[in-house]
């Protein structure tokens, strides 16, 4: 593993635990039945998308680096595929936190908007992994 894919993992593994307290903030807003979360189906809803996106996508990064060193990639593209997800796993969650901040919004605001910001980063970086990847396979064929 590159020096640069096992810098970030290990700035994945320290970010994890922000995933694992946002868990136990709503597990705390449901059980104490709290103003503002239960009362609000779009908030609610949003809020658990957000969360459970952070943490799909934090575990997807630490899956995707230990393929970023043997694609066939250049410097810009190992970055976009080594990024991509983990700038997703902050946009698309902020997306869905952020736009619905007042406990008594009705629809999202503008700042839902990160979420296609952050869903581009994401299919950029899957693809370009997928592609080097494919490439690599190709150029050791036999």
């Amino acid at each position: 593993m590159s020096r640069q894919s096992q810098v970030l993992a290990g700035i994945l593994l320290v970010v994890i635990p922000t995933v694992m307290y946002g868990g136990l903030t709503l597990l705390t807003a449901l059980t104490k039945n709290q103003p503002g979360y239960n009362d609000n189906p779009l908030r609610h809803d949003l809020w658990r998308a957000g969360h459970a996106h952070a943490g799909v996508y934090l575990i997807l990064s630490l899956v995707m680096l230990r393929y970023v060193d043997e694609a066939a990639l250049s410097s810009f593209w190992a970055w976009l595929a080594r990024t991509g997800v983990p700038i997703a796993a902050i946009l698309i969650p902020a997306a869905f936190f952020l736009s619905v901040v007042s406990p008594t919004a009705k629809k999202p605001n503008a700042l839902m908007n990160l979420a296609y910001v952050g869903a581009v980063f994401l299919a950029g970086a899957v693809l370009t992994l997928g592609v080097g990847l494919i490439r690599a396979a190709v150029n050791r064929a036999p």
